[in-house]
């Protein structure tokens, strides 16, 4: 057995079983309870006709290097005291009450400005996407399990960027010495789990859809056409639509949602750049594809039309924060949606019809002008836009924090909510001390459950 596989073996092992005792105490953490009040006045009647948080816990103090290192010894050289965070890219049923699957993103990672322009940072450039199982018990979100996201030989995929000048230059902590590129690297967002085991993930730099095993090696990329990714340690497959080549820097793939029949429903989180940054910035319409794990492909595509950012997030008039996060099936061809910016989120129903279907049309050309993505109406100009329904504003939601990024279902009137806490991390020089230590943010990931007034 090689060394990488006996110490993923000994960290599921010692999270699942009990043992060592050292690891799982580092795992059980606490957090605070909200509780709703029963109240038989008229006004309490009314509050019970609206949705309420039920139930909050959160995740506490684990150090990244020492959990990263327990799946793939060595990977993380230095954390510089970045705890475990950034599970809240998603979250998806795991089976047993309480349960759930859940995804980090690429690490710990920000932006400081050097001689007036931006710079991406990776404060731990070793550190490896991982897939993380939680429960939540009673006041406290715990991992019972963890599987690092890995190559066909079994080496860490990585969160850095793919290709020069496609994707952002990553720099180190202080955002002075450039970082390499690596082709296995992965931005993974979105996670569902299916039925043979096997996990399915979106990811923003693609973006790209990825088939992961049971045990946490990437199986097959799906990339857009012409992408020409080289270098990979895992197969790489250019099924996706060519015009997502244009996706806007950090804004491919996020949500991500297995319907019953076995396909998979992806979002992209933000408008594509058509034709160019400024009409993507300005833009209110993104897409929804649809893939068939068994053939292999994209078999619909949707146009869907954010609300006015003012509504979404009133005193926020910047357009370009528009984002989906987040995808829930609901039904064989109903989705729940997450629009949101970093404030306010609202949750949307849409069904998915034939009629709706835009594959193959002009809109995938991306010499199509004006763009989708430039129409002040698209409806008006032929496009068969998704029709939606609000389910719920989690912004008027008392006890709903920020940032929220995945949703899943936990029964018909109960939505589990988890925020992207950033792994502590913000931007500027003042995200570290003198030492290169984190300044923490002191915000926590935190699940949060919302009882709804009527079933979706």
């Amino acid at each position: 057995m090689s060394p990488h596989a006996a110490g993923r073996r000994r960290v599921r092992r010692s999270l699942t079983l009990g043992a060592p005792l050292a690891l799982l105490t580092a795992l059980a953490v606490a957090g605070t309870a909200v509780g709703a009040q029963t109240d038989t006045s008229g006004e309490g009647r009314s509050r019970q006709a609206a949705p309420r948080v039920t139930a909050t816990a959160k995740l506490g103090t684990i150090p990244l290097g020492g959990f990263s290192n327990r799946l793939l010894p060595g990977t993380v050289r230095d954390d510089r005291g970045v705890n475990l965070g950034g599970i809240g890219s998603d979250i998806y049923p795991a089976g047993r009450k309480g349960e759930f699957w859940t995804v980090t993103d690429r690490g710990p990672n920000g932006q400081i400005k050097i001689d007036g322009k931006k710079r991406r940072t990776f404060p731990v450039p070793g550190f490896d996407p991982a897939i993380v199982k939680i429960r939540v018990s009673g006041r406290s979100v715990k991992v019972v399990d963890a599987l690092p996201v890995t190559t066909r030989s079994g080496k860490a995929v990585t969160g850095l960027p793919n290709q020069k000048e496609r994707d952002e230059a990553p720099y180190t902590y202080d955002a002075r010495k450039p970082l390499h590129y690596d082709p296995n690297g992965l931005d993974t967002e979105g996670i569902v789990r299916a039925k043979d085991g096997s996990f399915w993930l979106v990811d923003e730099y693609g973006p790209s859809l990825v088939h992961v095993s049971a045990r946490g090696k990437v199986i097959k990329r799906y990339v857009p056409k012409g992408l020409k990714l080289r270098g990979a340690d895992y197969p790489v497959a250019e099924k996706l639509p060519a015009v997502l080549l244009h996706r806007k820097i950090n804004r491919g793939f996020e949500g991500l949602a297995l319907l019953p029949g076995g396909d998979l429903m992806m979002a992209v989180q933000s408008p594509l750049s058509l034709p160019d940054g400024d009409a993507g910035d300005s833009s209110r319409t993104t897409r929804l594809l649809r893939f068939s794990p068994e053939k292999q492909a994209v078999t619909a595509e949707y146009a869907y039309r954010f609300d006015p950012v003012g509504i979404v997030d009133p005193g926020e008039d910047d357009t370009s924060e528009l984002k989906i996060s987040s995808l829930v099936a609901v039904g064989r061809d109903r989705l729940l949606v997450e629009e949101r910016t970093d404030k306010a989120a609202r949750l949307q129903l849409v069904r998915l019809t034939r009629s709706a279907d835009i594959l193959g049309d002009r809109w995938d050309d991306a010499a199509t002008r004006p763009s989708l993505e430039e129409l002040d109406d698209p409806a008006a100009s032929g496009v068969p836009v998704l029709r939606k329904r609000l389910a719920v504003d989690l912004r008027t939601v008392a006890g709903v924090p920020g940032k929220i990024e995945g949703v899943a279902r936990v029964d018909s009137r109960t939505l589990a909510l988890i925020n992207d806490n950033d792994f502590g991390m913000t931007d500027g020089p003042e995200a570290f001390d003198k030492n290169g230590r984190l300044v923490d943010s002191g915000i926590r990931t935190t699940v949060t459950y919302v009882r709804l007034p009527k079933g979706l």
